[in-house]
Order: C-alpha cells, then structure tokens, then sequence
C-alpha cells in the first residue's frame, strides 16, 4: 500500500502540490502549509507524520524543499 499524502515534485514556480488520499490539498510553500493542508483533513498531529514514510511520499526532489528547481 502506499503513503495516503503525497508530496510532488517542486513546480516550476516553486511550491508543491499535495495530495491526501488521492485529492489534490493544495500547493505548498513550506511544511507549514503542508501542515495545515493536514490538520485540515484530520490529522492533528500531522508535524510528526512529515518524515513518517508510511504517511509520506516525498516525490520529484528533496524533502522539505519547496523552491523550483
């Protein structure tokens, strides 16, 4: 099975789209967006679950990096 939010490669622009459950969440700047993007779908804890790859997939760069490439 894998990770129910995902975290896609940085945009061209900067920012990373995210998906939680296959539903597009938002466009992150930084893990506080992706935070929110979290507690906002029921997960209050979700600080602890950024690094948690059962949680997490990271996609398309590095974790918790934001800028365009």
């Amino acid at each position: 099975m894998s990770a129910p939010i995902v975290i896609h490669r940085p945009s061209p622009t900067g920012g990373r789209r995210v998906t939680i459950r296959g539903q597009i969440a938002g466009l992150a700047h930084d893990d506080h967006d992706v935070v929110e993007f979290l507690r906002r779908a029921g997960l209050p804890d979700a600080e602890q679950l950024l690094d948690d790859s059962s949680w997490v997939q990271w996609r398309g760069g590095r974790a918790h990096q934001y800028q365009a490439a």
